[in-house]
């Protein structure tokens, strides 16, 4: 059994302006890097003994500053990145009203407001692959994943998770999932409750 943490990157400026980021590489502002170093601090006991990242540099300037604390090296995958928001990319939801009022519709209600992007479905599919291939390579440890807002969402979905219970993310927050031969098991959340939700 490995258990995993998954921590949200710290804030951007796009964070803080609301506005979609997708592939963006938008680095972490000041209240960004203080959060990645609240996260290194709150986890120097956790037992870590990997840490693995998205590419994009906000995850990954986070995951370096908690392996700067606990002394291990940031191992960087692609398949952790932030769902492609296309042409939603560096917009707020005023300007996406302007904009796509249609797409913005869809995404309202659950569905891809983006044409050009990628869906949820691909982006979830990337993620489970991505934590099965970390977690067999790390057997009974504790490991880090830092990533984004929709990654951990999809995770609570492939955990048997339902959406309408689902509460949004904040920078650096951190959940818990366990993997056992293959199974995804939903533990708990910085945002509180218990949560035991077992992957089919």
């Amino acid at each position: 059994m490995t258990t995993i943490l998954l921590a949200r990157h710290g804030q951007t400026r796009w964070n803080a302006e609301r506005r979609w980021q997708g592939h963006a590489d938008v680095p972490l502002d000041d209240t960004g890097r203080s959060q990645a170093s609240a996260l290194a601090e709150s986890l120097a006991s956790a037992g870590i003994g990997a840490i693995w990242s998205s590419d994009l540099v906000r995850a990954r300037a986070t995951a370096e500053a908690v392996g700067a604390r606990l002394g291990l090296d940031v191992q960087v995958d692609a398949r952790l990145r932030e769902v492609d928001v296309g042409e939603w990319s560096g917009l707020t939801a005023a300007e996406l009203e302007q904009r796509y009022p249609e797409g913005l519709a869809r995404r309202r209600v659950g569905g891809t407001g983006w044409e050009s992007g990628e869906d949820y479905e691909a982006m979830g599919s990337r993620v489970v692959e991505a934590l099965n291939a970390i977690a067999a390579a790390h057997p009974a440890e504790i490991v880090l994943v830092v990533t984004h807002g929709g990654p951990i969402t999809s995770m609570w979905l492939a955990c048997g998770g339902e959406l309408a219970q689902w509460q949004h993310r904040g920078n650096c927050d951190v959940d818990q999932i366990v993997i056992r031969d293959g199974r995804m098991q939903w533990i708990h959340s910085t945002r509180g409750g218990l949560h035991q939700q077992v992957q089919g």
